[in-house]
């Protein structure tokens, strides 16, 4: 049994460098190229079962590969950002470098925004669900910090030694 999970395709608020949280940007031409480009590779993985998060840009990139009737699960949506939500990175950087630091580590959590901790429990909850009732392998369409989480819980690397994860791609 393997755990694939692919990023979404990369969205108009990932060209603008905009933290999306659990706000939603359609995905851009080349998000729809990337998403289209992995059917090939779907195809050829077989998965026993193909999950996404519930969040549009998840959505639609299971449409473009192939799985328009994935069953979405909420816990797979990407972190809540609070107030740095539609933010770019640029500007925070600038105003905040040392909170940004911080929160890209996951020791810093943006006013009204999710701390890590709960963040990455409600990810490896979700994840260990579908994994008990998967017999072979498990394709996640996700987002950016739902593979860092998973990465973080399930082979102890920290946010803080997680490269981003391109969008289009599986891990």
């Amino acid at each position: 049994m393997r755990l694939i999970m692919l990023r979404h395709g990369e969205t108009v608020w990932n060209v603008e460098q905009r933290l999306q949280g659990q706000d939603n940007s359609d995905l851009s031409e080349r998000g729809i190229w990337q998403a289209r480009k992995f059917l090939p590779y779907a195809r050829a993985l077989v998965p026993a079962q193909v999950i996404s998060s519930d969040l549009g840009r998840t959505r639609q990139t299971a449409r473009l590969i192939g799985y328009p009737d994935a069953p979405s699960d909420a816990r797979l949506r990407e972190l809540d950002m609070g107030e740095w939500t539609g933010r770019t990175k640029l500007d925070l950087i600038r105003d905040h470098p040392d909170d940004y630091s911080a929160w890209r580590a996951g020791s810093y959590t943006p006013p009204r925004g999710e701390t890590w901790q709960m963040f990455r429990a409600r990810v490896a909850e979700s994840i260990r669900d579908w994994l008990r009732r998967t017999e072979g392998d498990l394709l996640a369409i996700v987002h950016g910090g739902v593979i860092r989480a998973a990465c973080h819980e399930f082979l102890g690397l920290p946010p803080s030694r997680v490269v981003p994860v391109t969008p289009g791609t599986a891990t």
